[in-house]
């Protein structure tokens, strides 16, 4: 057989042309907790899904000012100069921000109650953007978690 009845693919062909599949984006929530000795929560997978650097970032928090109980929390990203920020701590699973005295003089009780927030972007104006953490309705901590003991 000659090369010239030979046919020869180019790896082009081997990719199917088909129009890209639009995929529908959907909205992933990025949610955290507050330990029961007071520090703000963030699991792993927030981290990632917010695409932060926790060894490098340094935050600011803040809540709106004039209420009693926090609703609502903000971090904002500041520069590692700043005196009035607070760094993540790295834990087995998670990144957390210890915040005791803090959060019980906002009216969170973490001690007797479970608290589990959202986080959202957050647009501060000017160039300044954060996260929200919206605190959800508060549960009840319940007893020891998983079997019983034998007796």
């Amino acid at each position: 057989m000659q090369t010239e009845e030979i046919r020869f693919f180019d790896p082009s062909e081997n990719t199917e042309e088909t129009a890209p599949k639009k995929r529908s984006k959907k909205s992933v929530t990025v949610t955290g907790y507050i330990s029961a000795t007071g520090k703000l929560v963030l699991p792993n997978k927030s981290i990632e899904q917010l695409g932060l650097d926790p060894s490098n970032t340094i935050f600011k928090v803040g809540a709106k000012a004039g209420k009693r109980k926090a609703k609502l929390l903000y971090l904002v990203p500041a520069s590692g100069s700043d005196s009035s920020a607070f760094s993540m701590v790295k834990a087995a699973k998670s990144y957390s921000i210890s915040l005791p005295v803090i959060l019980q003089k906002n009216g969170i009780d973490f001690v007797s109650q479970k608290y589990t927030f959202v986080i959202s972007d957050y647009d501060f104006g000017g160039d300044v953007a954060g996260y929200e953490l919206k605190l959800n309705k508060p549960s009840e901590k319940t007893g020891k978690v998983g079997r019983p003991k034998a007796e």
